[in-house]
């Protein structure tokens, strides 16, 4: 996402100095929330890569996570057709609801293989005790490979002697296996999607 555009060309005066400015996961894809920017929380936002909004309550510039510590890393700001909208993509660090949630949108659609690609990746890192994805890890890469072997196989066999119900198990535990390998070959699934899409046309 970029951020290649002229501040002073967005339609600032729509609504008096405000833009709304939906942040999105930039990991997940889940929207977070909604907040107002004006053009001084927009500059400081790219200035300092921590997304900061114009309070309406406050009337102050407000950087999100400023008390609580549950930053929004700036990824890209992208502006809808009508230059009046703003689309912020971020990787959260924390909750982002005020409730402690992830989302402020309880319901909001994220995208599930990115989600656990993320929690396979916080697994590497903190080895949590007693996790099966800590005992791959600790296991290597030839470990995990053999897994990931023995899923296709059986998802393979799935497809050919079971009902759907048994194929869509057997394809989730090789998604989650072929995740846990990548990681461990410092890899992650979004890398293998951009092979994919490089090869669309």
């Amino acid at each position: 996402m970029s951020t290649g555009f002229d501040i002073e060309s967005l339609d600032w005066d729509k609504q008096d100095g405000l833009l709304p400015a939906i942040v999105q996961d930039a990991t997940s894809l889940r929207v977070l929330m909604l907040g107002y920017m004006n053009r001084e929380a927009l500059m400081a936002t790219l200035a300092c890569g921590k997304v900061t909004f114009f309070s309406r309550s406050k009337q102050r510039l407000w950087m999100k996570g400023e008390t609580s510590g549950n930053v929004l890393e700036l990824v890209g700001v992208a502006t809808d057709c009508d230059a009046d909208t703003l689309l912020v993509q971020a990787h959260p660090h924390g909750p982002t609801c005020h409730l402690q949630r992830s989302s402020c949108f309880t319901e909001a659609p994220g995208d599930a293989l990115a989600e656990l690609d993320a929690l396979i990746a916080t697994r590497e890192r903190e080895r949590p005790d007693g996790s099966y994805t800590t005992k791959l890890f600790a296991e290597g890469v030839r470990r995990i490979a053999q897994k990931v072997g023995e899923e296709g196989v059986e998802t393979a066999l799935a497809a050919v002697a079971q009902d759907d119900e048994a194929l869509l198990g057997e394809a989730a535990d090789l998604l989650y296996h072929l995740a846990v390998l990548l990681r461990a070959r410092g890899l992650s699934l979004a890398d293998a999607r951009q092979v994919l899409a490089a090869r669309r046309g």
